[in-house]
């Protein structure tokens, strides 16, 4: 591997008895970076995850993370990664300090870092509240906690902010980019194309066990933008929508030159749109 790629798949497929899970998923995960693996609930994502974690052994290909082989990990790889799932679970009749204090102790790491991380999720005035007794959002700004506590070089993100509130979920995913501008890698699932937009520098989508698109969230949109189109509010509160050609590109030209526009943008498709289009399905999650 790559001294900068962390997280190299090749060729992964993985069968239950008779169903396919995953379909010759290939994929490299860089340091400071974050990959994006999308796809509905039921697609293969979680179970990825467990096959790069050792958790799961997959029925062909190799998987490679921080160059040691999947199905050979030890002790050593999980001091050097940290995963947050759905079933993270924590000690709820313990404080927020104590539940990480625990796992400071485990990873060996001194107690300022509890602090550090403790002020970093923003829980400083919880510290010693039971776990029990935290919000939805609070409790998962806890798992993050417990998650980077040793500073890992790689993040392994199943849903973190599924089922919360929109200004929860904005600080959360400030923290994974100030994380990533730390130098982490960040390997993050997800249904909601629209956090993998803002987040990710590079996208998976990943349908029926099958990665049907993948590059940069801007890359594959604009790949699907076939029929160009331009959004456009004038100052009369007009609003048109026109499609890219020599006549409208002179009104706009006009429009311009006689500052009447208040406002214009381009009508690529999101991700959400490209990948309906590329499964003919639904984003059901």
């Amino acid at each position: 591997m790559e001294p900068n790629v962390l997280l190299s798949l090749s060729h992964i497929s993985k069968r239950f008895k008779t169903e396919l899970a995953l379909k010759d998923i290939n994929m490299t995960l860089h340091q400071g970076e974050i990959l994006g693996f999308l796809g509905p609930s039921g697609a293969g994502k979680t179970t990825t995850i467990k096959i790069i974690t050792g958790q799961l052994r997959q029925t062909s290909g190799e998987a490679r993370l921080l160059s040691t082989d999947s199905t050979n990990i030890d002790a050593s790889i999980y001091e050097k990664i940290g995963v947050v799932s759905d079933n993270s679970g924590i000690y709820e009749k313990m404080t927020v300090w104590q539940n990480l204090s625990i796992f400071a102790k485990i990873w060996k790491v001194p107690k300022e870092r509890v602090e550090q991380v403790i002020a970093q999720v923003g829980l400083t005035e919880h510290a010693k509240k039971p776990a029990g007794k935290l919000s939805k959002g609070q409790t998962q700004r806890l798992v993050l906690a417990r998650a980077v506590l040793h500073k890992p070089r790689v993040l392994f993100l199943d849903e973190p902010t599924s089922g919360l509130d929109p200004a929860t979920a904005v600080e959360i995913h400030q923290m994974l980019l100030d994380l990533k501008a730390e130098g982490m890698a960040i390997f993050l699932t997800t249904h909601n194309m629209e956090e993998a937009t803002k987040l990710c520098d590079k996208v998976a989508l990943l349908h029926e066990g099958e990665i049907v698109e993948f590059g940069s969230p801007q890359e594959i949109c604009l790949k699907y933008n076939r029929d160009k189109k331009y959004q456009v509010l004038l100052n009369s509160n007009t609003e048109l929508v026109l499609e890219q050609n020599p006549e409208n590109i002179q009104k706009i030209a006009t429009w311009m030159g006689h500052d009447e526009i208040a406002c214009i943008h381009s009508c690529e498709p999101t991700l959400e749109t490209v990948f309906l289009e590329v499964t003919g399905n639904v984003l059901n999650v």
